[in-house]
């Protein structure tokens, strides 16, 4: 089902194609002084001396903050990060984590200093002359218990150590099981590189604090500021302008926002900063990071009585915002998937290693539980020897409202059907034939298939101002916070729907704390579903107030139609913006601002099954993905051009991860990846042109029946990819296989399996 009828481009594009987007660099005041971090050469080290009177007295410098020096100034240098509930009921670690390290280093590029001078070049300058002397120590860099101690309130460098499911109900399942099926999993760690690096700009005026920051929202890091500054919340102001993407990476609060707020309070005048790439590359959280051990227990019919998975994920160095809940309650909101699993069970540990902090990436969790499942049915095939289609259908929720293991309710669905529409669409059937094809030209064909679910995650409640304005014109305030998803777009053209007002003569606000007093930011795929529940409670309290003033019948507005107000009797309407204009030449001012709360009774739940294809050169290893088709479920489509491209971007970050990207750190914890020259971001050539198909079973959460589908793409493609991979080498001898499928490990599979020492 589609909603909405306005079709055409994007708003947004026009000034971001024509070089007129509002990005923190392009406006940063004119005057402001710049920033530069001295970092971390070392992974562990301790540190020894630290002079930084040379650098102060370089032309142009205005300050060099140390961690000393932001104490003496009352700034708090801890940072928070949430801590989840361990399995004997106490908390995670939760150790300290400075925004300018106190004496001790713990990963490359941990932020040390602060220069600030008059131009960036004077900065740099300076910040090779701040004098540091190390006293290096063992890096911590595997993900087994203990090894050298990063963090004394974290024995054994253990982190968390967390648990969800019935375990005796898990191995009563596996007790009894006609067939049980292992296997072990990594997911590698990538590196998220938003096309607008980190940055932001800091200004004090009349003693309140303004932060500019290219984030994912305002809240958040209005909240850490004042706590951090000790400053009264009415006293910071956060913005967000135009935003070149975040995936996640660019939700949370970094050390740099505070440093560069503190210098600028310090000075008196205005501070920037912008990461370059190698910086961003060092010090950005880094996603994914992971092994999990997991089993299958079947019955004889082939269907699953239980699941167990036990996950061990890299925290890097400190717990960042979300650390902890990623890889454990995030997780586990789709831990079995599409399908009617009786039993299950999930243990997480976190470790910290002297690497970067790991946190949310597209898809922030559920990627990584349907990679590990998915793959693991892929498997039971095979060892079964039953088609993976098949299987599948074997075991795939059926009927609704159902409840799963980790205690969420699914609301609807038509798994089976999706599987269905896939084997017609990607043609199945008719893939031993196009594998014969590749075999004749001296290629390994694979096909590979994937069912996911996600769990819309964040705030379920957001909220919605409308304004109008003397021109005729409406301002519609927000609380979701676009990165180039098309918001501005998606949001006029609804409100358009809803009132009759043109889209063009709407105009959305977002990210800005002093108009917007609260909301819930950008993450989880909730921006749309959450913000149009928003805009239809404003609505609604809208019209029956503009109906009483105007005398006229509220039952003669058409919904969804072209909102237009008939006095009874009469054929005269009276669209809402000219009832906006008498309503304010009559003084009544209160009928020209509507604001509005609301919130969802419960998440939704996206899903969808995604079918790839890839040829093997055998000679070279590397691998090309040669189609790829997906059937998605997104419940009602709002805007389908911009619901495809956002599958097409999820898409292409999981192909990424599954087939050349890599963050891969040498013995001393030096990362080996820290340009582009280094780290293989896929190319338009990397991938094909997409079949996507909607399959849609409106959601019952949220009235419009939305469900999502920001990061619908990453969470299907990985195993849809990595299984195909798998098939394609099966038949050449090689066994398990783990990300990145980059042509050296794909040729050194090939080989060992061929047992050639060449």
């Amino acid at each position: 089902m589609t909603y909405g009828r306005q079709q055409g481009g994007r708003v947004e594009d026009i000034r971001f194609l024509t070089g007129r987007g509002r990005f923190v660099d392009d406006i940063a005041p004119a005057a402001a002084l710049h920033a530069v971090f001295v970092r971390s050469p070392v992974a562990h080290g301790a540190i020894r001396r630290f002079d930084v009177a040379t650098a102060e007295a370089m032309p142009g410098v205005r300050a060099v903050l140390t961690a000393g020096r932001l104490a003496e100034m009352g700034v708090d240098l801890a940072m928070k990060g949430a801590t989840v509930v361990n399995r004997d009921g106490t908390r995670g670690a939760a150790p300290r984590r400075p925004v300018l390290a106190e004496g001790r280093l713990r990963f490359v590029g941990e932020p040390v200093a602060c220069v600030v001078a008059g131009t960036r070049a004077q900065a740099l300058d300076a910040a090779e002359a701040v004098g540091l002397d190390i006293d290096d120590l063992p890096a911590k860099l595997d993900l087994a218990p203990g090894g050298p101690a990063i963090h004394a309130e974290a024995p054994g460098n253990v982190a968390f150590d967390w648990a969800l499911g019935d375990e005796a109900a898990v191995a009563a399942a596996f007790a009894v099981a006609a067939h049980v099926v292992r296997l072990r999993v990594e997911d590698n760690r990538v590196i998220v590189n938003a096309m607008e690096p980190r940055g932001a700009f800091a200004e004090w005026q009349d003693g309140r604090l303004h932060l500019c920051v290219n984030g994912q929202g305002v809240w958040g890091q209005k909240a850490e500021l004042a706590r951090q500054l000790g400053l009264p919340p009415a006293a910071v102001r956060v913005t967000n302008p135009d935003v070149g993407g975040g995936f996640g990476m660019k939700a949370m609060a970094y050390p740099e926002y505070v440093v560069i707020a503190a210098a600028a309070r310090m000075l008196g005048v205005p501070v920037r900063w912008i990461a370059e790439r190698t910086e961003s590359m060092l010090t950005d959280n880094a996603g994914r990071d992971l092994v999990s051990e997991a089993a299958l227990a079947f019955d004889g019919d082939l269907r699953i009585i239980g699941y167990r998975v036990a996950i061990t994920a890299n925290l890097g160095a400190y717990n960042s915002q979300l650390g902890q809940f990623i890889q454990s309650e995030a997780s586990s909101r789709v831990l079995t998937g599409v399908y009617a699993v009786p039993a299950a069970f999930v243990t997480a540990r976190g470790i910290y290693t002297n690497t970067t902090q790991v946190d949310a990436y597209r898809g922030a969790g559920r990627p990584e539980a349907i990679y590990t499942l998915e793959r693991c049915m892929d498997e039971a095939a095979r060892m079964l020897r039953v088609d993976p289609a098949d299987l599948r259908l074997r075991n795939v929720v059926r009927t609704f409202p159902y409840r799963t293991p980790s205690g969420e309710t699914y609301d609807c669905g038509d798994f089976a059907g999706l599987i269905r529409r896939l084997q017609a669409e990607a043609n199945l059937d008719g893939f031993p034939a196009r594998r014969t094809a590749a075999a004749a030209r001296g290629r390994l064909r694979g096909l590979g298939i994937a069912a996911y679910i996600e769990a819309i995650l964040g705030d379920p409640s957001e909220a919605a101002e409308i304004a109008f304005d003397d021109a005729g014109t409406v301002r519609l305030m927000v609380g979701t916070q676009s990165n180039g998803q098309g918001h501005e777009t998606v949001f006029a053209r609804f409100l358009s729907e809803r009132t009759g007002v043109p889209a063009d003569r709407i105009r959305v606000i977002q990210g800005d704390s002093d108009l917007i007093p609260a909301g819930g930011g950008t993450g989880g795929s909730r921006s749309v579903t959450v913000q149009t529940n928003a805009v239809i409670a404003a609505v609604d309290a809208m019209l029956p107030a503009f109906a009483a003033f105007l005398e006229a019948e509220l039952g003669a507005v058409p919904a969804f139609d072209g909102q237009a107000f008939r006095a009874p009797g009469s054929n005269r309407t009276v669209t809402l913006t000219e009832a906006a204009a008498l309503a304010r030449a009559a003084g009544r001012d209160d009928l020209l601002r509507h604001r509005a709360t609301a919130r969802l009774p419960g998440r939704s739940y996206p899903n969808g099954v995604h079918a790839c294809e890839v040829e093997v050169d055998p000679d070279t290893g590397a691998v090309v993905i040669v189609r790829y088709t997906a059937v998605d479920d997104f419940g009602t489509l709002v805007a389908p051009q911009l619901v495809e491209g956002q599958v097409h971007g999820g898409i292409v970050q999981g192909i990424g991860q599954a087939v050349t990207e890599r963050a891969a750190y040498d013995a001393q914890g030096q990362p080996l990846a820290a340009s582009f020259m280094d780290y293989a971001l896929p190319r338009a050539e990397d991938v094909p042109m997409f079949r996507l198909m909607s399959h849609p079973v409106p959601s019952a959460r949220n009235p419009l029946g939305m469900k999502g589908c920001g990061e619908a793409g990453t969470v299907g493609a990985l195993a849809a990819v990595a299984n195909a991979v798998r098939d394609a080498l099966a038949p050449a001898g090689v066994g398990a296989v783990d990300m990145p499928f980059t042509p050296l490990r794909v040729w050194t599979w090939l080989r060992e399996a061929r047992h050639d020492p060449a």
